[in-house]
């Protein structure tokens, strides 16, 4: 299904479509800019239908634990003033130029011979967003199309194969509560496979914005337009680290690794802020074992709440059992880590100090990591980095903190909270509204 300017087509429609779509843009985008205002007043409605379950039965058939959580999380991100408060942060003093079209007076440095400039600083939208989103997350697609309205753009989505039409229907419903907006938006099913459609979309735009592994990011490297801004938000890594148990109340510790229990189960480990690794901050691997048999009651009660379907657990049990047979036949060394098995969960204690992807839906890695060690372990994944959940006394909290930034880690949070957005906090290090317009510098009088 393609929704076009307001209007739904089939995707047997695609190639005519995508024909038009250069001059229907240019002419949108020569008619003027975008009403922000109107935008926001859109956004709210569909946040307030979200809370009275307008969307309920469709979001039911999604499926998946934790999508009420999600659900709170976008009714939030809807409310008016939160939307408000995020254009201020990421745009800061450049938030009422983009929204009035009226320039911020600046005064430039004096000039040899001259004296100083005045220059009229405009905001613009970057134009043209092609957005790729992935499928990890329910309702990505939508939130990255409204980031693209709420900076002005017109904006271009590329459908997961996962998108069950969600999509489809809350993006159609926007344009229904402000038809204005329908010449903002363009939807396609296209399949990634479709390599012709992809360039065509790409030719078209400005900025494309692609949500995804290093594979897909590279797919998309390959067929962008020279001069076409690359946005990138690529899967990232995301971590605990445990240091000082001993220091802190049991109750206290109890507390927080039921909560991370909660998180690993909850978010399949699917998400970029799901937890991969617990790190100890030790060296001993037989405080690490018991470390594991402590936790390991939590994770179970977790998975109890959480169930995962049962052909989940199998292709698990099935990729463990060949990834052994692999190192069999290729007399590879099978002995460097410890299964402590679970029921519907596990955890995997290793001996090395790599933070890499665990095997998923909660069976989540154990190493020792003393701090000492964490800039040589961490550094290795440069780029890759994301939150880290922290649990520690607290007259240790900053130098840790300080440490894990210092590696590159852009989000640090209690272990239970890893994957909790905080309204108007930055995206992988950096904000995307900010990613999303540009600046018009305009010389002024002498």
């Amino acid at each position: 299904m393609i929704l076009y300017q307001g209007k739904l087509y089939e995707t047997a429609c695609q190639a005519g479509l995508l024909s038009r779509l250069e001059a229907d843009i240019n002419q949108t985008r020569g008619a003027g800019r975008l009403d922000i205002s109107k935008v926001i007043d859109a956004v709210e409605v569909i946040g307030q239908r979200l809370k009275d379950g307008v969307y309920q039965d469709k979001i039911a058939r999604l499926g998946g634990n934790g999508i009420e959580e999600q659900i709170r999380t976008v009714i939030a991100m809807a409310d008016r003033e939160n939307l408000e408060y995020r254009l201020a942060v990421e745009l800061g003093g450049f938030k009422e130029a983009l929204c009035s079209g009226q320039p911020v007076r600046r005064r430039g440095k004096k000039e040899p011979g001259t004296g100083p400039k005045e220059v009229d600083t405009y905001v613009y939208p970057l134009g043209t967003l092609f957005h790729i989103a992935a499928g990890n997350r329910e309702g990505l697609p939508v939130l990255s199309v409204l980031e693209g309205l709420l900076t002005g753009n017109v904006n271009i989505l590329k459908l997961p194969q996962a998108d069950q039409g969600l999509s489809v229907e809350i993006l159609q419903a926007l344009l229904e509560i402000e038809p204005s907006l329908a010449e903002f938006v363009y939807v396609f099913d296209t399949p990634s496979a479709d390599l012709e459609a992809m360039c065509a979309m790409a030719g078209v735009s400005d900025g494309i914005v692609v949500w995804g592994g290093d594979q897909a990011v590279a797919a998309v490297r390959r067929f962008a337009p020279a001069g076409v801004k690359l946005i990138e938000w690529g899967h990232k890594l995301s971590f605990a680290y445990l240091s000082g148990l001993d220091e802190l109340e049991d109750k206290a510790v109890d507390r927080e690794l039921q909560a991370l229990a909660d998180h690993i189960i909850s978010t399949g480990q699917v998400l970029c802020s799901s937890c991969q690794v617990i790190y100890l901050d030790q060296k001993d691997l037989g405080g690490a074992q018991r470390f594991c048999q402590r936790f390991l009651p939590y994770l179970e009660q977790a998975a109890s709440r959480f169930p995962e379907p049962m052909g989940t657990r199998a292709d698990l049990s099935l990729r463990r059992y060949c990834d052994t047979l692999q190192k069999i036949i290729a007399k590879e060394e099978i002995t460097d880590y410890h299964i402590f098995a679970g029921r519907g969960c596990g955890l995997k204690l290793c001996g090395d100090r790599e933070l890499e992807l665990s095997e998923l839906f909660g069976n989540c890695l154990v190493k020792c990591l003393p701090r000492d060690k964490m800039m040589d372990a961490l550094r290795r994944k440069k780029g890759y980095l994301q939150t880290a959940g922290l649990l520690c006394p607290e007259r240790e909290r900053e130098e840790l903190t300080g440490r894990l930034a210092g590696c590159g880690v852009v989000r640090v949070t209690s272990l239970g909270k890893m994957s909790d957005p905080f309204l108007g906090e930055a995206h992988d290090g950096e904000y995307p509204l900010r990613r999303y317009v540009r600046v018009v510098d305009v010389e002024g009088k002498r």
